[in-house]
């Protein structure tokens, strides 16, 4: 886990002024992977105190948009946040529990990134979501 002096690095190398709600916002994020917005703001009052749903809002949108945070909302799903960001992974949701788990892309050939046609766009990002029970779920249903 990045420590509060890595936070402020971060935020500084993304030319972002450093301010507390920012690096609680990113520590809560990089705590819980996948957490929803209601979850972070529970994690940033508990660290900070009081703050405004809005100012977490307002934080998520200016990490998210300097390429420090991700923002991923699979179909049925508020939007969730993650800190691993610059690269091509994708997500494998539960359809019994909500719980996502990050995948790795396909090593050697790219075929997410390959459409059958482009449409003249550079494609630089692919996002593939797999659906499933995970393993505890998968017990409860067989039981």
């Amino acid at each position: 886990m990045p420590t509060t002096s890595d936070f402020e690095r971060m935020l500084r190398g993304a030319e972002l002024r450093v301010t507390r709600p920012r690096v609680a916002v990113l520590a809560a994020v990089h705590g819980r992977p996948h957490a929803d917005t209601e979850s972070l703001i529970g994690a940033v009052r508990a660290d900070l105190g009081e703050v405004s749903h809005q100012a977490v809002y307002d934080v998520l949108r200016a990490l998210t948009n300097a390429g420090l945070l991700r923002r991923i909302q699979p179909p049925g799903s508020v939007a969730r946040y993650e800190a691993r960001v610059g690269d091509n992974h994708h997500h494998v949701v539960c359809r019994s529990c909500g719980v996502i788990a990050d995948v790795d892309c396909a090593v050697g050939d790219t075929p997410c990134l390959t459409a059958s046609d482009d449409h003249g766009f550079t494609i630089d990002e692919a996002e593939v979501i797999y659906w499933g029970l995970c393993p505890d779920c998968s017990v409860a249903v067989s039981s």
